[in-house]
């Protein structure tokens, strides 16, 4: 319970200032939805309660943090008499009332807009709740152009066999402008390329040409473009970087370790570990002003050195993603890779203790647990067959990468996107609440089920929800406990 809150003004840090810069989601998966773009409807009346999923987390002796799943945008940050203002709605109330109790106090005017801010913060919702309706539309389409099946490295879980194949500068043209004839058909406002691979610094010049080609267009559209290279980080030379700067091109580096637990698992072709020339890259990249985003895949091999990785990144001030590991047809007999439920969590405590240590400005709520994210509501875990396509070295599409051989349509169909949309073939990335077993479940609109695709491998059906889906309850709790710390800080350190 709050301590003696006679006197004080009740305040509330929003959920907004979570975004303080925020990355959201690694770039090896299509984030759901931009937070634009998504919103719960809830209609406007005269009562007002608590949700019935509301969870308050004390921080410290003066602050808590309050989110309720399902209907909330996220976790907000209220001081003892923000908190005991909330908690006079646990009966429904009309806030009109609660705000003309404190005049003679005063306090009429801040505890109005701390009432007004819960009911932004979906902290207070009408009475009775109506079940919420969540309404999606996705601003960016994004592109990922497999430039190249060449690769410097033998990783153990990638899912594609390397093959000397790069994509012709044809073939990169002509899915340029795929892209963007989607683009415009559909109304996207902008348009964001990924170039991957194999190894897309092996073949950096098409990259180039392609990334000139759409500033141009985007340019002609009047759309805003966003291009990220996806490298191993093995061959990022300087040329590259200075190259990359001048056209406005970001990086997103894998890096799974420091040292062994790198190399376990992603050795250069030759077998020798590439865990030195990756975080070479990554220094050079930093001394001339581009931070990368670090791409982290977490496999039972290097699971035992997370927490020194993350103590790294968070010293390093490096924007980061966690994957947990997913099987694949070329990994699937590699069963040491296999991450163990319980061994995850507890080391993932132990990661979440590294981090409370050195708090971050950037919100890591889209960061720490695996395919999902807690920074905004959404129906769908990625963007998968709705605003995503993939194109493989020969000009064909595919709905995600991880699935590159199922493809629908390719470069020379004159509305691909819809293609992609239309296809009931591969995998089929269904809303959250179409999964049985997602429905009743408070954290479906933050996790919306996980990895489609990962939860077809492990039961034959795209209507269920992820395998990691017990890890996932069990970790979000303390991931939205640091999110209020952080939130907490950032606030401190302002004022």
């Amino acid at each position: 319970m709050p301590s003696d809150v006679s006197g004080q003004l009740p305040r509330i840090i929003p959920s907004v200032a979570r975004l303080c810069l925020a990355e959201g989601q690694c770039d090896a998966c299509p984030p759901s939805v931009s937070m634009a773009s998504a919103g719960l409807t809830l209609p406007t009346t005269d009562t007002y309660s608590v949700p019935p999923t509301l969870n308050t987390v004390r921080l410290d002796n003066h602050h808590w943090v309050a989110y309720a799943p399902v209907v909330s945008v996220g976790p907000a940050v209220l001081n003892n008499a923000a908190l005991a203002l909330l908690r006079r709605f646990r009966r429904p109330r009309s806030p009109d009332a609660i705000v003309s109790a404190q005049s003679a106090m005063g306090r009429e005017e801040s505890v109005a807009d701390a009432v007004s801010q819960m009911q932004r913060e979906r902290l207070l919702v009408p009475h009775p709740c109506p079940a919420p309706s969540l309404v999606e539309s996705p601003r960016t389409l994004i592109g990922w152009l497999h430039v190249t099946r060449a690769c410097n490295l033998r990783c153990a879980y990638c899912y594609l066999d390397a093959a000397p194949e790069d994509m012709s500068p044809e073939t990169g043209e002509l899915a340029i402008h795929a892209i963007f004839r989607s683009a415009v058909k559909h109304g996207f406002s902008g348009i964001k390329l990924k170039y991957a691979g194999g190894e897309p610094t092996l073949a950096f010049p098409l990259v180039l040409r392609l990334h000139r080609r759409a500033a141009r267009l985007a340019e002609e559209h009047a759309l805003e473009l966003d291009g990220v290279v996806i490298s191993n980080g093995v061959n990022v030379t300087q040329d590259i970087l200075d190259t990359m700067q001048a056209v406005g091109l970001r990086l997103a580096v894998s890096l799974d370790g420091l040292g062994a637990y790198h190399d376990c698992q992603r050795r250069l072709a030759d077998g020798e570990g590439s865990s030195q020339a990756t975080l070479q890259s990554i220094d050079r990249a930093l001394s001339v002003g581009l931070t990368p985003d670090i791409s982290v895949t977490v496999t039972a091999r290097s699971l035992s050195g997370l927490p020194e990785l993350i103590e790294w990144l968070l010293a390093h001030d490096l924007p980061f993603g966690l994957d947990f590991y997913r099987e694949n047809n070329t990994s699937a007999s590699r069963q040491d890779l296999r991450l163990d439920e319980q061994r995850l969590i507890v080391t993932m405590q132990t990661v979440f203790q590294v981090i409370e240590s050195n708090l971050p400005r950037r919100s890591l709520l889209a960061s720490l647990v695996d395919r999902t994210n807690l920074a905004w509501p959404h129906t769908r875990a990625c963007s998968v067959g709705t605003s995503y396509m993939v194109i493989d070295t020969r000009g064909r599409i595919a709905k995600c990468q991880m699935d590159i051989d199922h493809t629908v349509t390719d470069v020379t169909a004159d509305d691909p996107l819809t293609d992609v949309q239309a296809s009931k073939t591969g995998i089929q990335n269904l809303p959250v609440d179409e999964k049985e077993s997602c429905r009743e479940c408070e954290w479906r609109y933050w996790c919306a089920g996980g990895c489609p695709l990962e939860a077809h491998r492990a039961t034959g059906r795209w209507n269920t929800r992820s395998p990691y889906c017990s890890m996932y309850r069990a970790l979000f709790p303390e991931v939205l406990r640091l999110e209020g710390l952080r939130m907490l800080k950032v606030e401190e350190n302002v004022s």
